[in-house]
């Protein structure tokens, strides 16, 4: 499974940006997908999953309500929506398919990332 990311920027605080993940290769569907961040000096991050069966989410607490992960798999895709950007977003994306969970060993393919920058 290859995974390239999209939709990375520059926005001000308080702004929104929208994430897209497009998967190839077979079974896109079977994979749980989870988005990380790592900003500079700091270690990567989960920020938000979706099962395969895409009823279940999770997020950490500093997005929650303000993140929404969602996924389209007739598309092989998946997206991070993001509003309410503050600066401590500003970090380089990445997402990752594996299983359902919020650490990094549990995710096997992963995307180049891309940057998201917030700032006035």
């Amino acid at each position: 499974l290859v995974l390239v990311e999209s939709g990375g920027g520059s926005v001000q605080p308080g702004g929104s940006l929208r994430l897209s993940c497009v998967a190839s290769g077979r079974a896109f569907s079977t994979y749980a997908m989870g988005w990380f961040r790592q900003a500079p000096g700091k270690e990567r991050e989960f920020v938000a999953g979706i099962s395969w069966i895409p009823n279940k989410t999770r997020y950490i607490e500093s997005v929650r309500g303000r993140f929404t992960v969602s996924r389209n798999n007739a598309e092989n895709a998946t997206y991070l929506e993001m509003n309410g950007l503050k600066a401590e977003d500003t970090a380089v994306y990445y997402c990752a398919a594996g299983s359902y969970a919020d650490y990094e060993d549990a995710y096997y393919y992963w995307g180049p990332g891309t940057q998201v920058t917030v700032s006035s």
